[in-house]
């Protein structure tokens, strides 16, 4: 059955591809977004429907989500300022739009006179901290804390067994491990995760909190440094420029397609089983960063190895990748997208677009706040 649903922060590269799933579906979207000059520097983006209602404007507006809640039926909560490196510096801007935010969302669901069916949040790996490790020597599981700013200024980028001073290995990191906040991004995402939660049981709305990892894909702010790493890179790259990595670039995530990540919030809006549940969204494979980057420089047909910086920023964990055991059950979902696939298929989309790379900017800004070295 045809539903009305609100996406908010939807004009960015998934709410967008999330909006072309609903529509393609038969649903109606309307979209709440600030377009935001960093993410947004044209405005209305190009690749936005015309079939999505737009409404331009700040999701902390009391009088602005009463408009955009207006007979909807499920509310997608994709609204935040995302990036860990310039949440260290911009504080009050990450908890005032992500955890302000949401509550006044919230309130205004509250106050209205029709509640939605149900509410998906996207909440993020980054609550985990370091994600589940294994101790390479004596078998040991360890969940460790995040690295000290010594141990980043001293480049000892692994973490080794507090028992037998082993090098810890990555294990998939279930839903289960208690979080290990370090950085405010974390924190936002970690609020705007529990509000939801809290505000669900209390009412009895059937909320889902989807985590998701490291997405890429068509449509991502090239011209953002503090966007996704592949899209920094890909900035970079085409720009004649080599890709700057932080540490050693053996640091593991877990990339997933945007296309992945449409197909999980779809399905969490079919499955009651996923109602009251905080659910990993990734692809379940482990890629290094460094490999990243040579996947992207493959599919763009150029040879421009990357840097190694061997510089840490403060905030960055070692090593998380998901364990997609919940998701499999609740939702169904499984991930189709090879890496390979998908950055064949960025790879192609970049080519048809211009990218002014601020990487450089990016690192000035988090040096002068003493965020790296």
């Amino acid at each position: 059955m045809s539903k009305q649903i609100l996406i908010t922060g939807g004009a960015g590269f998934v709410g967008s591809h999330l909006a072309d799933g609903l529509l393609a579906a038969g649903h109606s979207v309307r979209i709440l977004d600030d377009l935001t000059p960093q993410v947004h520097p044209a405005g209305r983006p190009e690749y936005l429907s015309e079939d999505v209602e737009l409404l331009v404007g700040d999701v902390r507006d009391p009088n602005l989500l009463k408009n955009a809640l207006a007979n909807v039926d499920m509310v997608y909560h994709f609204a935040a300022t995302v990036g860990v490196g310039q949440s260290m510096y911009e504080i009050s801007r990450y908890m005032s739009v992500n955890t302000q935010g949401t509550a006044e969302l919230l309130q205004a669901i509250l106050d209205s006179k029709r509640q939605p069916e149900k509410i998906v949040v996207a909440s993020s790996m980054s609550i985990y901290g370091e994600g589940r490790y294994v101790c390479g020597d004596c078998g040991k599981l360890a969940a460790p804390p995040v690295r000290s700013t010594d141990q980043l200024k001293a480049g000892r980028w692994n973490l080794r067994c507090d028992a037998c001073n082993g090098v810890l290995k990555p294990m998939p990191t279930s839903e289960d491990k208690p979080s290990e906040i370090n950085s405010v991004y974390a924190l936002s995402k970690r609020d705007q995760e529990e509000i939801c939660l809290i505000y669900g049981r209390t009412y009895g709305l059937p909320v889902t909190a989807l985590r998701f990892f490291n997405i890429y894909g068509t449509r991502q702010a090239l011209s953002n440094p503090y966007t996704g790493v592949a899209a920094v890179f890909a900035s970079r790259m085409l720009n004649g420029k080599a890709p700057l990595i932080f540490e050693d670039g053996e640091q593991m995530r877990d990339f997933v397609s945007v296309h992945d990540i449409v197909r999980a919030n779809m399905l969490a809006m079919e499955r009651p089983e996923s109602n009251g549940e905080v659910i990993n969204v990734g692809c379940g494979n482990p890629i290094t960063i460094r490999r990243v980057a040579e996947l992207l420089a493959q599919s763009l047909g150029v040879s421009i190895p990357p840097v190694i910086t061997n510089k840490y920023r403060a905030g960055d964990i070692r090593h998380c990748y998901a364990d997609l055991t919940k998701a499999k059950r609740l939702l169904g979902y499984q991930p189709h997208v090879t890496h390979e696939e998908g950055f064949r298929e960025l790879a192609e989309w970049l080519r048809g677009q211009e990218a002014e790379d601020k990487a450089e900017t990016m690192l000035k800004e988090l040096t002068a706040y003493g965020l790296t070295a």
